[in-house]
């Protein structure tokens, strides 16, 4: 199945014989180190950049409910961010995996992505829409 929206993952996930927990990097868009006119250029039109961690936090599925929430939530840390990245850790069959358990996996993310392995992780706009970085 093809995810096309923030609401399409939560129903995905839901539908999971084991109970998941969600890991979310949330990254901003910035001009890279040293950025020639053409970067520049290209990140003022909303294009190119690099997208730096954030923010990251893991949710169970009872913490979730739809982007607009997430969005609101994520305002109050007062950190900026432009698209958030998310994937899934599966539990034991009965319970989702723990905060402590999801901590490392998503410390593995954020050193994943700073790295620009992007392939493993779905990506959304703050609208809830999937976005396809390339």
């Amino acid at each position: 199945m093809a995810i096309a929206s923030y609401t399409e993952l939560l129903t995905e996930v839901h539908s999971q014989p084991a109970p998941q927990r969600l890991l979310f990097v949330f990254a901003r868009a910035e001009l890279p180190d040293n950025p020639d006119a053409q970067q520049r250029e290209r990140f003022e039109q909303g294009e190119g950049g690099v997208l730096t961690p954030a923010l990251c936090v893991d949710k169970t599925l009872d913490e979730l409910s739809d982007m607009e929430s997430l969005v609101v939530e994520s305002r109050l840390t007062g950190v900026a961010w432009d698209i958030v990245f998310v994937a899934a850790l599966a539990g034991d069959g009965t319970n989702p995996p723990t905060s402590e358990e999801a901590e490392r996996p998503l410390q593995r993310m954020v050193e994943a992505l700073q790295m620009g392995s992007i392939d493993n992780f779905l990506a959304f706009d703050r609208r809830g829409d999937a976005v396809d970085i390339q």
